[in-house]
């Protein structure tokens, strides 16, 4: 007696794609990824050339990334759930910033614990959240027309609240924002914490495809080939092991930033929200089709509502950091942040129509704007260059998102996913249609090729 399952023999070429999840939002994640490591190549040869190093892959630049970019990257997550809804939201910077001068006034003036400050600044982003969120969803007004309201009310709230003047912080509360993990006393030239980071994520990366391949055989689903597990598992660990001895091998007193870690704290559990949880289908449903949805029984009203004030919550997280970061908090934070997450997202794969996007897209999206802003600055480009620049490849990203649509594809890889997609389709016509489902071709974000496009 079989257990139903197949696993074809030998190479095929949509093995390539198995390798990053199989399905076409999984072939936008991988030309994506490939955009950043360019990137990442590119400039470390240009500096190689030009300063006689190499610059970004060192450990002191990593680090400067992690903590220079990590807010942005937080506002993605956040982002890209409201655009994925169809929505925009214009106030992040603002609603950053005044939660930031809040908590700094808090701790300075009102000698709030810097701990009892942090939930104080979570209150007060789910307090504008909801009032933005009860607007959108319960009003009926557009969420651009919100967004742009609030972004005008809170940069001036931040102004009245600090009276436009710079408020510090206890050096306590800076651990967040610029602190790293500590050292053990234990003699050893890295630092141990990152590298058991980097191990623990190895071994999640290993688990995690064992799982995958343990619900496709139970399913009775087609299997990619086992060498196409190791070989990813394979890739991913050594970049993963490669990363963490960069970051753990700094100058003594640095190694992986605190702030690296809320951020990858939170692009787990809104991944695991958005791909595993009924909300999350929800989400992806109201973005695909509202009227379908709500026929369906989706309450879309709350679905708005939570994303909003999900939107301001992440926000003030963002906020905090940067304050901690900056060791205080001035009358022009977050100036341009909404840019930069918007930006991220529409890079990392989203569609400008909504329905579709993911948390990872959003973080490779957002890893190629910081790279591409920290290799422009290494080489010496002025800003006003990598200003135009960073725009320039927005507008070329969401221009051939655009074009590939008009033309019947889904994504700037699918000219080159074609014939990968064919194969899987011959694959998954044999299953019953119950076996075909977000976990059988194990995307980091099935559900919006299955669930949005309904």
């Amino acid at each position: 007696m079989t257990d139903g399952t197949t696993e074809h023999k030998g190479f095929r070429l949509s093995d390539l794609r198995e390798m990053f999840g199989g399905s076409t939002s999984a072939g936008r994640q991988l030309g994506i990824l490939g955009s950043l490591v360019v990137i990442i190549a590119f400039f470390q040869i240009a500096t190689l050339v030009t300063r006689g190093q190499g610059l970004v892959l060192t450990p002191g630049n990593l680090q400067n990334v992690v903590n220079q970019y990590s807010y942005i990257l937080i506002l993605a997550i956040g982002m890209v759930m409201v655009i994925i809804m169809g929505h925009i939201d214009l106030s992040v910077g603002s609603v950053a910033a005044f939660t930031g001068i809040i908590v700094a006034k808090a701790m300075t003036e009102g000698n709030v614990p810097w701990g009892l400050a942090i939930l104080l600044g979570l209150v007060v982003g789910a307090l504008v959240g909801a009032w933005q969120g009860f607007w959108v969803a319960y009003v009926g007004v557009p969420a651009f027309i919100v967004t742009l309201a609030g972004m005008l009310i809170f940069r001036g709230a931040n102004q009245v609240v600090g009276q436009s003047t710079t408020v510090s912080v206890p050096r306590d509360y800076t651990v967040i924002g610029a602190g790293s993990l500590g050292e053990l006393p234990i003699g050893l030239p890295f630092n141990v914490p990152t590298m058991i980071l980097a191990l623990i994520g190895v071994a999640w990366i290993a688990f995690n495809e064992w799982n995958l391949r343990r619900r496709q055989r139970k399913m009775g689903a087609q299997r990619a080939a086992a060498w196409v597990s190791i070989v990813k598992v394979t890739v991913l660990a050594v970049v993963i092991l490669i990363a963490g001895w960069l970051f753990a091998t700094g100058r003594e007193g640095t190694s992986f930033p605190i702030s690296g870690i809320i951020l990858l704290a939170l692009v787990i559990a809104y991944s695991f929200l958005t791909n595993r949880t009924v909300f999350g289908r929800h989400i992806y449903a109201v973005g695909g089709n509202r009227q379908a949805a709500r026929l369906s029984g989706v309450k879309d009203r709350w679905v708005d509502f939570f994303v909003m004030m999900n939107m301001s919550i992440l926000a003030a997280v963002a906020g905090m950091i940067y304050v901690a970061r900056a060791v205080g908090s001035g009358p022009q934070d977050g100036n341009g942040w909404e840019l930069d997450a918007i930006a991220s997202v529409f890079i990392g794969g989203a569609a400008v129509s909504g329905g579709i996007g993911t948390v990872i897209g959003s973080i490779i999206g957002g890893l190629v704007m910081a790279f591409l802003n920290n290799g422009l600055q290494l080489l010496g480009v002025g800003a006003q260059w990598v200003s135009i620049i960073k725009g320039l490849v927005l507008l070329l990203a969401v221009a051939i998102d655009v074009w590939n649509k008009s033309q019947g594809r889904p994504s700037v890889t699918g000219f080159i996913m074609k014939r990968f997609r064919r194969a899987d389709e011959a694959d998954f016509s044999a299953l019953p249609p119950q076996a075909v489902t977000p976990q059988t071709t194990g995307t980091l974000a099935g559900q919006d090729e299955t669930v949005g496009k309904r």
